[in-house]
């Protein structure tokens, strides 16, 4: 399986948005997946189901940073660079898909308000564009990680 077909099978799972994303690349940030699970938990549902930045876009940023981020806090370039890249993926989510907010992505789609997760059901996977938004943010990540 390729990068958007295992952040869609995680999602499918019962990972949140973020978690399918940043897992489905562990192979590459050499984290189980277990660490990377804890790691992006936090994001899912535009954070917490804040509905804020789309948490496959999160999942994709943070797997970016681990593949590819800077570690140096005195290499202003690496930072800059990084700093592009980052703005450089959320552009090509934005361009896909018209805003990189939860909450506007879900605009059509009736959620119960709160923070407790809702059901994996049958409806609730056909309701949503987010396992399509997963596989996306996966594919979005994997052509900026083959760019020079």
């Amino acid at each position: 399986m390729n990068h958007e077909e295992t952040a869609r099978a995680l999602f499918y799972r019962g990972y949140n948005c973020a978690q399918a994303v940043f897992c489905a690349f562990c192979d590459q940030t050499g984290l189980t997946l277990d660490e990377a699970a804890r790691l992006s938990s936090s994001f899912g549902g535009g954070m917490g189901r804040l509905r804020e930045v789309c948490g496959a876009l999160s999942g994709a940023e943070l797997a970016l940073g681990a593949i590819q981020g800077y570690a140096d806090p005195d290499d202003p370039a690496a930072k800059s660079a990084h700093y592009q890249a980052v703005r450089d993926l959320a552009e090509r989510f934005r361009a896909q898909n018209g805003t990189i907010l939860c909450r506007e992505l879900l605009k059509d789609v009736k959620t119960t308000p709160g923070g407790e997760p809702e059901m994996r059901t049958p409806a609730f996977y056909a309701a949503r564009p987010c396992l399509r938004l997963v596989g996306e943010a996966a594919a979005l990540l994997d052509q900026a990680l083959s760019r020079p």
